[in-house]
């Protein structure tokens, strides 16, 4: 995490250095503000950094950056410690941004109080951000945070089911469906359905763990790869925010239309190598044609397998391309 520590006072400046002692922060001393201001400080900084520590009054802090804030997914995390080390406030970003654990782990350091108002850690129940931040789900619709937690502040029945089973049942959360007022689920479909949920709300968390093994004739275009992919996920009833993973041969790392398809997807691109293919290649349909041209019979398929999926379809012709899709 990239903390950075804003201070205004010379005693500002001793806390700071004691929040460096433990934590790999970037400070912005006393002389600091002074010379350049704390609000153009704030305008350079504040995407840069997970967070932004004020060593301050709140009101500093409110100010400063408040013409910078952009939403809860995307804000850093901004604590506030009075400048006599009493208090350590989680101001923005609670959740998301890890606001609130930070400031558990700053007010222990400094030996102050940790102040943190988000109501569903006060009442001791999983804020659905947190479910997502902490399983590193994707959220579907942030308006359904705001419902669904508004549902468990006012002790509402909220139902959670994660489609693969792999996330046990957080605080606050109820099994059934039956009566319930919201539901939390967890999935990596494009569409499912709970057309027979008579609750106020619902709320998609999708997990990112599909991968995409691609193989395709050379200076393929990338739109046309990006339209047939996209085709072939909605067929399968696939989110495209769960893809994770795009892998190919290691001949095809330089195809841009790969690389791009991996930048669309905000997927990690990963390259397997000639040799790791060969020991695998034999359970899957294999090419003469390929073989002669690159080494190896095939290349979508074993491309999954290699980056540990477990693949879910054969692979899928696409007129220049082929496509294998895994699980993790």
């Amino acid at each position: 995490m990239k903390i950075a520590v804003i201070s205004v006072t010379n005693s500002g400046d001793t806390i700071s250095q004691k929040i460096k002692s433990k934590f790999d922060a970037v400070l912005f001393k006393k002389s600091d503000v002074k010379n350049k201001g704390i609000n153009n400080i704030i305008k350079d900084i504040i995407s840069l950094y997970d967070a932004v520590i004020f060593v301050s009054s709140t009101g500093i802090a409110v100010r400063a950056c408040a013409p910078y804030i952009i939403s809860k997914d995307k804000d850093p995390a901004i604590l506030v410690v009075d400048s006599a080390a009493k208090f350590v406030i989680s101001l923005l970003s609670g959740h998301l941004g890890g606001a609130n654990e930070l400031t558990l782990e700053v007010s222990k350091l400094l030996s102050a109080v940790p102040v943190i108002t988000t109501a569903t850690d006060n009442m001791g129940v999983e804020a659905p951000d947190t479910i997502a931040k902490k399983n590193k789900l994707v959220i579907d619709n942030l308006k359904n945070v705001k419902d669904i937690s508004s549902l468990l502040v006012d002790k509402k029945r909220v139902a959670f089911m994660d489609l693969r089973n792999l996330i046990a049942l957080p605080k606050g959360y109820e099994e059934s469906l039956n009566d319930a007022d919201g539901l939390v689920y967890v999935t990596h479909n494009l569409k499912d359905d709970f057309s027979e949920f008579k609750g106020q709300s619902i709320l998609k968390l999708i997990r990112k763990d599909i991968v995409l093994g691609i193989g395709c004739r050379k200076n393929f275009e990338f739109m046309d790869m990006k339209n047939r992919v996209l085709e072939f996920l909605r067929q399968y009833n696939i989110d495209t925010r769960s893809v994770k993973i795009i892998s190919t041969v290691e001949i095809k790392k330089d195809e841009q239309a790969i690389i791009n398809l991996a930048d669309y997807f905000d997927a990690e691109f990963r390259i397997c190598s000639l040799h790791d293919i060969k020991k695998i290649q034999y359970k899957y349909e294999g090419s003469d044609f390929v073989e002669k041209t690159i080494g190896v019979r095939s290349v979508c398929e074993p491309c999954v397998e290699i980056v540990g999926a477990k693949p879910v379809t054969v692979k899928i012709k696409l007129q220049g391309m082929t496509v294998c899709m895994g699980v993790l």
